[in-house]
């Protein structure tokens, strides 16, 4: 008998730690803390045969409420820090948690190459439109028209479209949820994770204290009206007309996951060092 099948089935709680989070009271990310857990123990995978990797951030607190690898990187480079490891260590699966401030910002450039490299690994960005960790500035997801203490008047400019951006980058599977239903997005993190190359899911996630009037999200959201489609253009269309609430799988697509040659490169590298010396 194998050791798979002498393992006992996992249960949610046995992929979170023991640490407290700290997060406001209200906030979205407990729930998608509450979803990463459910698809794991779905999935059937033995924590350490995961990791969890992010940058800086409220949602980026995660890889510590996880028991499974985590690495908390610096902000706006947690797709690189996961990058490289699903490079050397193609065996894990390689789960990365960002925010719209982290992973649409400074993380931008990053997030565009993800993308387009279509490494094997799943990215969530937890979207409040809002810096919230930082005392609410706008981000780059927030209105234009939104009056905050820290930007009087709105910011005036046009919000990023990160699905659309996800979509023309090369990601092969593209989906939004919502953290009120952490049963349905335990279901998506569960296809993004199996969906072969680089999948991005956005999770509309409240941001209760610099953002109150986001709970009406819960009002506002709803399935998509249409069926996930494997055709990059007719995907765009879809969500470039869309209203920001559609809910669920949007596109999967069919493009052959990067993977890089691993392993001894034979380098001596005494000679290499000697070839640079001046």
């Amino acid at each position: 008998m194998s050791n798979a099948e002498l393992r006992p089935a996992c249960k949610p709680a046995d992929y979170r730690s023991d640490v407290k989070s700290i997060w406001c009271p209200g906030c979205g990310d407990h729930h998608v803390l509450m979803a990463f857990t459910r698809a794991f123990a779905q999935l059937g995978l033995p924590p350490e045969q995961i990791a969890v990797i992010s940058g800086i951030g409220c949602s980026s607190r995660i890889p510590a409420y996880t028991n499974c690898y985590g690495f908390h990187g610096i902000h706006g480079r947690s797709l690189a820090l996961a990058a490289g490891l699903k490079a050397t260590r193609p065996d894990l699966t390689v789960v990365v948690a960002s925010g719209d401030g982290d992973g649409y910002s400074i993380g931008g450039n990053h997030f565009l190459h993800a993308c387009r490299r279509n490494l094997d690994m799943t990215y969530v960005v937890m979207d409040n439109h809002i810096y919230g960790m930082t005392k609410g500035q706008p981000s780059p997801t927030t209105e234009p028209e939104l009056d905050t203490a820290m930007s009087p008047g709105g910011t005036g400019l046009r919000p990023f479209h990160p699905l659309v951006v996800a979509l023309a980058s090369g990601a092969n599977f593209v989906a939004r949820c919502f953290s009120g239903n952490p049963n349905e997005t335990a279901k998506v993190l569960v296809e993004a994770i199996q969906h072969p190359g680089f999948s991005f899911v956005e999770i509309l996630s409240p941001c209760v204290t610099f953002r109150p009037d986001e709970r009406a999200w819960k009002t506002l959201v709803h399935p998509a009206p249409v069926a996930p489609t494997d055709d990059p253009a007719r995907a765009a269309r879809r969500i470039m007309t869309d209203d920001g609430f559609n809910i669920g799988v949007l596109y999967r697509g069919n493009r052959a996951p990067f993977r890089p040659a691993v392993g001894d490169t034979g380098a001596d590298m005494a000679a290499l060092g000697a070839a640079f010396e001046i």
